[in-house]
């Protein structure tokens, strides 16, 4: 893929030392706090996050884009954990929610960033679900536990030392986390289609008017 171009961004942010072949495709400054939530989204020109009842529909909507699998890769190569609601991991089973499986190209550098930050050969997989009987793929099993209470399972992943905590929805937990006050930051995707019908970044949880939620622009590639 063609490098990302790097069009707004403010002095003092946090940074990794990333390496070569990962600092030449995401230029300036990349790093997260040691504990975070943070979430990853692709979203349309209309807003929508996700098509019930297509699987994989986050591929449709982020239109085939390579710059966008690559931001996701970069996301799960820094997480101690992944979070994931049912939904997504009912509609892609055998996903790996591994930064490799994202993007291949990069594999290498995405374990050498692993390495220089202390992580995991992987990271854990969480989903939080009430109940609900789930298939994943053999290798995801090793690493997944199963929660009803977001608030439940990140206190858990605190106790372990999983403390940089990625979310990649649905878009229905994102909106249980803004809720609850518990997302620090988000990357978000505009990929240029337009997808008619299909949920928005924030389901089940009315914010306006009541309630003001606002975020504050970190940059913008």
């Amino acid at each position: 893929m063609e490098p990302l171009e790097l069009l707004h961004e403010p002095p003092g942010l946090e940074s990794f030392p990333l390496p070569a072949a990962l600092a030449e495709l995401y230029p300036g400054s990349f790093g997260l706090p040691r504990e975070c939530v943070y979430a990853n989204f692709v979203e349309t020109l209309d807003g929508v996050v996700a098509l019930p009842g297509v699987p994989r529909s986050n591929r449709l909507i982020a239109d085939s884009s390579e710059a966008d699998l690559f931001v996701m890769a970069l996301l799960r190569a820094c997480a101690d954990a992944i979070v994931v609601g049912s939904k997504p991991l009912l509609a892609s089973p055998q996903n790996r929610w591994t930064a490799e499986a994202a993007f291949p190209a990069c594999a290498d550098a995405f374990a050498e960033l692993r390495t220089a930050l202390g992580l995991a050969e992987q990271p854990d997989v969480v989903v939080l679900t009430r109940g609900r009987d789930l298939e994943a793929s053999p290798e995801v099993r090793e690493r997944l536990s199963v929660r009803p209470d977001a608030a439940e399972a990140f206190a858990e992943r605190g106790e372990r030392g999983r403390r940089r905590i990625l979310c990649e929805g649905g878009p229905t937990l994102f909106g249980r986390l803004v809720a609850a006050g518990l997302v620090d930051e988000l990357f978000l995707t505009l990929s240029p289609v337009l997808a008619g019908d299909g949920l928005s970044l924030v389901e089940g949880e009315r914010l306006l008017p009541d309630r003001r939620v606002a975020a504050s622009l970190v940059g913008v590639r």
